[in-house]
């Protein structure tokens, strides 16, 4: 049975954060929001299937949800994502629960649970939906406080949703971040990937002060603490070996855990397999080499570990949607512009 978490106490966006709305909503104007049709993306487990860049794993989608109009099946992914309603109300369901929301609420959506929009008489509402893998913010290597910007993300109280209603305090500045994230976006001036993160990071920063710490999330951060001190060896040795062959077994061994609980370990710290990491690392690699250099992609599979070039050039366009020469000639003087 869905229990509703609804929107009694709902206020209008108030005082402070009426005028940065308002710039928000100015922004949101002058760029085109598509029907939601995601069907054709949706795997027969309803996974959501979405390219990202390895390089830039982000991603802003401008949506328009109208009453019968939309993509209604239930779906999950394993990518980070929040959503604002500019317009009317919406709907969202997450696993059992329904989550009312008006014009400007911020929703953290608990992206593995299935979930979808909801369909009622008289939807009609732009939504703005902020996509982003985990490791665009936080990895092993990151310094351990950056954890704080996910745990909205990864730490929730059951059948508590993380929403930032339209009158809270920390809502003005994120709407604030939100009109500056939305125009670089889409008008990608100079080094528009920095700009991008940094109003990310500002936005989490936000919803991080508005949830803040419970003796739950500390407890989790310090698990993420201990997993990442205890793979220290293990990604060190990635970074500098990254060409070499690596087995499960000696990846365990080399942190002193059995090959079964390297697996969970492994999977929970990073969010991806032992073999994606290495790959990830050395498609890195590649992408470097082929900005700073002009050695031969052959050459370049070589050095970075892979099998040959086919097998480079197959991944390297799958990761970075282009073929590494594509990839050199896009990048073609930019490395010491």
């Amino acid at each position: 049975m869905l229990l509703r978490m609804a929107n009694r106490r709902h206020k209008p966006v108030a005082g402070a954060a009426r005028e940065a709305f308002r710039k928000l909503l100015a922004v949101a104007g002058r760029l085109k929001f598509q029907p939601h049709r995601i069907a054709h993306l949706l795997d027969s487990k309803g996974r959501h299937e979405m390219t990202l860049l390895a390089e830039f794993p982000f991603a802003v989608s401008l949506f328009h949800f109208r009453e019968g109009a939309f993509t209604q099946r239930l779906t999950w992914h394993e990518r980070f994502e929040f959503l604002v309603p500019l317009d009317g109300p919406m709907r969202e369901r997450m696993g059992d629960l329904v989550v009312d929301l008006q014009p400007g609420d911020v929703l953290v959506v608990d992206h593995l649970k299935l979930h979808q929009a909801m369909n009622f008489p008289g939807l009609d509402t732009r939504c703005v939906v902020i996509t982003f893998m985990p490791e665009f913010v936080y990895s092993l290597g990151s310094p351990a406080h950056d954890y704080v910007f996910l745990l909205p993300f990864y730490a929730k109280l059951e059948r508590q949703p993380h929403v930032l209603r339209a009158s809270d305090p920390q809502a003005g500045p994120v709407y604030q971040e939100l009109a500056e994230l939305l125009r670089c976006y889409f008008d990608r001036p100079p080094l528009f990937q920095t700009g991008c993160k940094a109003m990310l990071l500002r936005v989490l920063h936000h919803l991080a002060c508005r949830f803040q710490l419970s003796e739950m999330l500390r407890s989790e951060f310090v698990r993420q603490q201990e997993r990442a001190e205890q793979l220290k060896r293990l990604l060190t040795h990635i970074e500098t070996h990254y060409a070499e062959p690596l087995a499960l077994a000696d990846a365990a061994r080399m942190v002193g855990m059995s090959p079964s609980r390297f697996t969970k370990v492994f999977k929970r710290a990073t969010g991806m397999t032992l073999v994606a990491y290495v790959t990830h690392v050395r498609l890195s690699c590649a992408a470097r080499m082929l900005r700073e250099t002009t050695q031969l992609v052959a050459e370049i599979a070589v050095e970075t570990g892979f099998a040959d070039q086919s097998y480079l050039v197959r991944l390297f366009r799958r990761h970075f949607g282009q073929t590494p020469l594509a990839y050199r000639q896009a990048h073609a003087g930019k490395a010491s512009a």
